[in-house]
């Protein structure tokens, strides 16, 4: 065979391939663990090579998928602006306002739910849960409390 490596040099740089690949989380490839190993640990290395030695290991590389946010199918018009962007409240517990933020948790996603008075701007109520965000939102409601006036 031409150019090739003695039994104990492929054994090192094989070892170092398979660390490197481990500190990567089994997402680098050929070009990155080539990079690392000849940067951090000081063996020159070219990416063919790497790519070899991953195909002997059986390594390969896995990249995370990364969630894509559907977009809504329809808008809804029928539901009443009843606020008309007036903001400006005089007393508490006169205008409550209501959200829902979607968490990826790096497993599933939760649903954070917010009971807002807009007087004072903080909240009364909210709820995280991994059910739908009207179920979450509804927690959330149940959570404000007694309306006082």
């Amino acid at each position: 065979m031409k150019n090739a490596l003695p039994d104990w040099e492929r054994v090192i740089k094989r070892s170092l391939i398979k660390d490197a690949w481990n500190l990567s989380g089994g997402s680098a490839g050929a070009r990155t663990l080539a990079t690392i190993v000849t940067t951090q640990y000081g063996v020159k290395m070219s990416r063919y090579l790497a790519g070899k030695l991953m195909k002997e290991l059986g390594l390969t590389s896995c990249q995370q998928v990364k969630h894509r946010y559907k977009r809504g199918s329809k808008e809804y018009v029928d539901i009443p602006n009843l606020l008309d962007h007036e903001f400006a409240v005089t007393a508490p517990n006169q205008v409550w306002c209501g959200d829902v933020t979607y968490i990826w948790t790096g497993k599933r996603w939760a649903y954070l739910a917010v009971v807002l008075d807009l007087f004072a701007r903080k909240p009364v109520g909210w709820a995280l849960s991994t059910y739908p965000a009207l179920k979450a939102l509804q927690i959330a409601w149940e959570m404000r409390g007694s309306q006082k006036g």
